[in-house]
């Protein structure tokens, strides 16, 4: 699997599932049971890429902004949900920066939003389902701390300082 394949899978089910996070792992588990067990392995070190690479503290930074506080489970969550948003959403918040979600992201729900932690599930449980077995392990090296400038996430002027679009769109302001 190319990494265009890869996007088609998570684009089509996203567009299918009209934006619902669930209802899209759910499609991506039906989409990968139609491949081979090599095929799903393949989407999930393409998934598990995209996660190392948006390991960032700028985009902990958007976690916390667009959903009112973050922590690391929260995060984890954050990341798949932008990989759920797909390939021009993903690329360009990594690309130009996360800031640039406040323009790539045009309807967010802080209380619906944000939360895709079943589309990180989605080809362990394909795996399973097609094999009997779990998925191996994918030799997909994550940094084991968030990458970039550090960002002190309790500092609300660090953040709007840091993702100005972002919080002008998501931010709290306390008077």
């Amino acid at each position: 699997m190319d990494e265009t394949e890869f996007w088609e899978i998570v684009d089509g089910a996203r567009q299918e599932a009209e934006g619902d996070p669930e209802e899209q792992a759910d499609l991506v588990v039906e989409r990968l049971l139609e491949l081979d067990p090599e095929g799903v392995v393949d989407f999930a070190r393409h998934f598990e890429t995209r996660l190392a690479r948006a390991l960032r503290w700028d985009v902990w930074g958007a976690a916390e902004v667009m959903l009112g506080g973050a922590d690391e489970e929260s995060f984890d969550a954050f990341r798949c949900w932008l990989i759920g948003q797909g390939r021009h959403v993903f690329e360009g918040a990594l690309h130009q920066g996360p800031d640039r979600l406040a323009e790539l992201v045009e309807r967010f729900d802080p209380r619906t939003d944000g939360d895709a932690e079943d589309l990180g599930y989605a080809a362990d449980e394909a795996y399973e389902q097609l094999t009997g077995v779990r998925l191996p392990d994918l030799g997909v090296a994550a940094p084991a701390a968030p990458q970039g400038e550090p960002l002190d996430l309790s500092d609300e002027t660090a953040l709007a300082a840091r993702l100005p679009r972002l919080w002008e769109r998501f931010g709290r302001r306390d008077g």
